[in-house]
């Protein structure tokens, strides 16, 4: 898969590996998966669109049912396919979500057919999850299924020698899923781990697990969450084993809001003037239908805000709080805010960041900013002061896929969505505080200790177009990295690749310490040496021999934030400290088993989720002192 497969580090297999992948001929496509554009071989691309004609879709909230288990909100959330219309000049298109029961009215669920309602919460309240499969058995994007259950070299993850491959999903399995509540504080057996993978007809993955058995059917699992994170925004996904990125690109994902009372009295905008944007790309074929088609090239060709392509939002004149996620499967954004020039003094609107994957920080008033797949931003955006008519477009720039990338090679996007400045400002006016009043909670830098425990992961990918692996171990192997509960540990990502990697680690919050660029033909020469000479421990390549210069500070956004997602970026290490990891030992709502036990096994991946789909992924564990 063009998408899955990049090229090694400059160097390390001749010039050719200077040019990315989406310059060569594609080729070992999935068979038929280029159906409705008239060719056999020619890549879909969307008809083109008119801009801004959509109205932005909000998803609902869902409702909770505090009535099941005693001091926990409870919901049942069902995966069901449905019709959604992406464009006004496009027909309807056959996509997956989530829909969430409505305990007023059970005839009556919420949801869109599209991603999924968002999940409202209060710090530390407990919620309950029954996550119920209605799914087809067949794939909306069979093909690719089939491709990789047939072994095509560009699809199926193919670990480094010693290690022999493993299909990521059973012979009669060509649909399964399960939920993780990404960046949440979760016991392991329900974080929605791509091994506890259910199918529509009950087959199970190997470590399947459920709260309440007694409760669920074959195709059901039921999940806790603690709730015990700074409010925040996270999000929920489908982590299917194998199948990732086609179950969120067909339209699994929704947003996580963990709120606190106490954020009442911050003065932010609320209700309607906090909106969610979920930002993806999608391609689609000309009856509207959804075109997957990052077999054959990177990224998709059209931005989509909450399952509507190029929308626009009427605002009044006033602040908005806007809760921005992405969700795309492998595109980064550079975004900003561009107005016309005879209104603004700049050409660019600014707007002040106020929150990270791990909650509120310092505001820090910014023009533009990177975001990577999974990564979200808390954005204050003020709009008064501006005539009525007025017209701000939130645009990319400079953001070609895989990223840093070359531009001209993939598809591009440049404009995303419009905010029209339409509406007459509400009675009584705009009450919320600007930024530069605004009580934040401020995150203190963890500084490290000398004798912080370091842990290296290298993106490895032994030959050009093959899969990719940390530290050259397949994703099924069991874990090697044992970690003591309650300590901190350094982390780095030895990123010797021409691409960036958006990096996730699941149940905790961290800080990002710095980068540093390293030589990365030296060192992937080295590594390979070390892998050939039998992988001992003692010769192992040195880090810092192949340092090619001094360490480099967060980016601004992150500095003086927690996140669950950093970019990796390419031939550069990039170092993050995991502050007490601990996981959630008591029980919720009184569930038994809900709490962990140790030893407790979590895991980190890209989320590319082409990558992750394709063995970037791996296995911790915490264990306990005796």
């Amino acid at each position: 898969m063009v998408g899955r497969r990049q090229f090694l580090a400059a160097g390390a297999v001749g010039g050719a590996a200077m040019l990315p992948a989406g310059a060569l001929p594609a080729q070992g496509h999935p068979p038929g998966h280029g159906h409705g554009t008239g060719s056999d071989t020619a890549v879909p691309q969307t008809p083109r669109l008119k801009k801004f004609v959509d109205p932005l879709p909000v998803p609902l909230t869902a409702i909770p049912d505090p009535s099941v288990y005693p001091g926990a909100d409870y919901y049942e959330f069902t995966m069901r396919p449905g019709w959604w219309r992406f464009h006004r000049d496009l027909g309807p298109a056959k996509v997956w979500g989530y829909w969430a029961t409505n305990p007023h009215d059970r005839h009556k669920p919420i949801g869109m057919g599209y991603l999924g309602p968002t999940i409202s919460v209060l710090r530390d309240h407990p919620t309950v999850v029954k996550y119920r499969n209605e799914l087809p058995t067949t794939h909306i994007f069979q093909s690719v299924i089939d491709a990789i259950r047939g072994g095509d070299p560009q699809l199926t993850p193919t670990p480094p020698p010693p290690y022999q491959a493993e299909p990521p999903f059973p012979e009669n399995v060509n649909v399964w899923n399960v939920v993780h509540q990404h960046g949440g504080f979760t016991a392991p057996q329900s974080d929605g781990m791509p091994l506890q993978s259910f199918s529509p007809d009950g087959i199970h993955a190997a470590s399947y697990s459920t709260l309440d058995p007694g409760r669920v059917k074959r195709n059901e699992a039921i999940f806790a969450y603690t709730n015990h994170e700074r409010p925040t925004t996270l999000w929920y996904h489908d982590h299917g084993m194998g199948m990732t990125s086609l179950n969120v690109y067909a339209g699994l994902a929704g947003l996580y809001l963990v709120r606190d009372r106490a954020d009442e009295r911050l003065g932010l905008p609320e209700g309607e003037f906090e909106v969610p944007l979920i930002l993806q790309d999608r391609t689609f074929h000309r009856d509207g239908s959804l075109a997957y088609t990052m077999t054959e090239r990177e990224g998709e060709d059209t931005p989509v805000v909450n399952g509507k392509a190029y929308p626009f939002l009427a605002v009044e004149p006033r602040r908005y709080r806007l809760r921005l996620l992405n969700a795309s499967n492998e595109r980064f954004w550079r975004l900003r805010f561009d107005g016309p020039r005879d209104v603004l003094d700049q050409p660019q609107l600014p707007f002040w960041l106020i929150g990270t994957d791990g909650g509120f920080r310092a505001p820090l008033r910014m023009l533009d900013f990177l975001i990577g797949p999974a990564e979200r931003y808390d954005l204050l955006v003020d709009f008064s002061g501006l005539p009525m008519g007025t017209k701000i477009t939130l645009t990319n720039y400079h953001a070609p896929v895989h990223y840093p990338g070359v531009p001209g090679l993939g598809p591009e996007i440049s404009e995303i969505m419009q905010f029209q400045v339409t509406k007459r400002l509400s009675a009584g006016g705009d009450g919320t505080r600007p930024a530069e009043k605004l009580d934040l909670p401020k995150v203190a830098p963890i500084d490290p200790k000398p004798n912080t425990r370091r842990r290296q992961w290298v993106v490895y990918q032994d030959k050009i177009f093959t899969t990719m692996t940390f530290n050259a171990v397949p994703f099924m192997e069991p874990s090697q990295d044992f970690i003591k509960a309650g300590s901190t540990e350094i982390w780095e990502y030895i990123n010797p690749n021409h691409d960036a990697h958006p990096m996730h680690v699941h149940l905790v919050n961290f800080q990002v310490l710095n980068r540093q660029p390293i030589d990365a033909a030296g060192y992937q020469a080295a590594y390979e040496k070390w892998i050939a000479g039998g992988r001992k421990p003692a010769d192992l390549p040195v880090l810092a021999n192949y340092l090619t210069g001094p360490p480099i500070p967060p980016d601004p956004d992150e500095a003086g934030s927690f996140k669950d997602t950093v970019k990796s970026y390419p031939e550069t290490v990039t170092r993050i400290i995991i502050p007490d990891i601990y996981p959630p030992t008591g029980e919720i709502a009184s569930i038994p088993g809900s709490g962990t036990e140790f030893p407790a096994t979590y895991i980190h991946h890209c989320h590319l989720l082409e990558h992750e789909d394709d063995d970037l992924m791996r296995p911790w564990t915490i264990v306990k002192d005796k």
